[in-house]
């Protein structure tokens, strides 16, 4: 059964792993690799990579992409939302902070963000605005 809109942007603002899809061009399927992402139910997601990585060229070229995130238990539920990208901006210390806060517990974000600071190259934020959706609930296992 399909989700109610406010069910969909509920599910897709809680704090999931989300497989993010892009086209990779006309002999090749999408690139599709997991991504942590930001949701706020209403508003647009946001993903954040490297500035120069395959995803960040990807994602210029295309100018959209696809965020899937899903569950197996209770029930097995998904949602899928694709759309254009909005904005492109670099990445603050702030928003890398507040993306490692939403999937790190808290003790560990310091760690992280220590680490992404001296191993990782400068990133960049992307912005979608949502435009298609589809989702499920199909039940228990």
């Amino acid at each position: 059964m399909a989700l109610s809109k406010a069910e969909r942007e509920e599910f897709l603002a809680e704090s999931r792993v989300a497989a993010l899809s892009v086209a990779a061009g006309p002999d090749r399927g999408p690139l599709t690799v997991p991504i942590w992402y930001d949701y706020t139910p209403g508003g647009q997601a946001w993903v954040l990579t490297g500035v120069t990585s395959k995803k960040a060229q990807l994602i210029r070229a295309a100018g959209r992409f696809t965020l899937m995130v899903e569950q197996s238990n209770p029930t097995i539920k998904y949602v899928s939302v694709d759309g254009p990208v909005t904005h492109e901006e670099p990445c603050t210390p702030d928003m890398l902070r507040a993306m490692a806060a939403r999937y790190l517990p808290p003790e560990k974000v310091d760690g992280y963000l220590e680490m992404a600071n001296s191993e990782h190259e400068e990133s960049v934020v992307f912005y979608l605005q949502p435009e298609h959706w589809l989702s499920a609930d199909l039940g228990a296992i």
